[in-house]
C-alpha cells in the first residue's frame, strides 16, 4: 500500500509485537485493534478455527477475544483491522472470502480480509507458506462478516 506510512508503521509495530513472547510465559503479545472487542468482532471470536494449517491454537497476553494466535512462530489474527479501500495490491480469492496483501513484512506477509467491515487481520510467518495452507482456516469467521461490494475480481 504505497503512500500509507501510517499503516505500514502499525503493522511493523504489531508484527514486532506479536513475534515478541513475554519473559514470565508463553503467551503471544500483540495489540488489538480498537474495534477488536466490538459485537461483529465477537461474533468473528466466536468462529476463529481450533487449528491453523495444522497448527494448535496459542494463549494471548491481551485480554480481548478478536485477537487469536497459533503455532510457533505465532500465525497472529486481529479483527477489527482497519479496511483496505482500492488498492493494486496482490489480491486473493481464498474458499470465497477475498484477501488483500496489506504489508510485507521482514518474516512474513499480513493479510486482510477485502470487502467487509470490520476486516480480519492475519500476520502469516514466511515459514507457513503457500498461504493456502493458512488462509482457508479463517473462512468461517471471515464469513460473519457481510461481503461487501469490493470484491477481488
Amino acid at each position: 500500500m504505497h503512500g500509507h506510512p501510517p499503516l505500514r508503521r502499525l503493522l511493523a509495530t504489531a508484527a514486532v509485537a506479536a513475534l515478541a513472547l513475554s519473559a514470565c510465559s508463553d503467551a503471544v503479545r500483540v495489540q488489538p485493534y480498537e474495534g477488536s472487542d466490538s459485537p461483529a468482532c465477537q461474533a468473528v471470536a466466536d468462529r476463529w478455527p481450533a487449528t491453523v494449517g495444522g497448527q494448535p491454537a496459542r494463549v494471548t497476553a491481551v485480554e480481548s477475544r478478536g485477537v487469536a494466535a497459533w503455532g510457533d512462530p505465532p500465525i497472529i489474527a486481529r479483527c477489527g483491522a482497519p479496511v483496505p479501500g482500492p488498492t493494486e495490491e496482490q489480491c486473493l480469492d481464498v474458499a470465497g472470502v477475498d484477501w488483500v496483501v496489506t504489508a510485507r513484512l521482514e518474516d512474513g506477509v499480513a493479510f486482510t480480509t477485502y470487502g467487509r467491515d470490520p476486516a480480519i487481520e492475519v500476520l502469516v510467518p514466511d515459514v507457513y507458506f503457500p498461504e493456502s495452507l493458512v488462509l482457508p482456516a479463517f473462512g468461517e469467521a471471515a464469513a460473519v462478516v457481510e461481503q461487501g461490494p469490493r470484491r477481488c475480481s
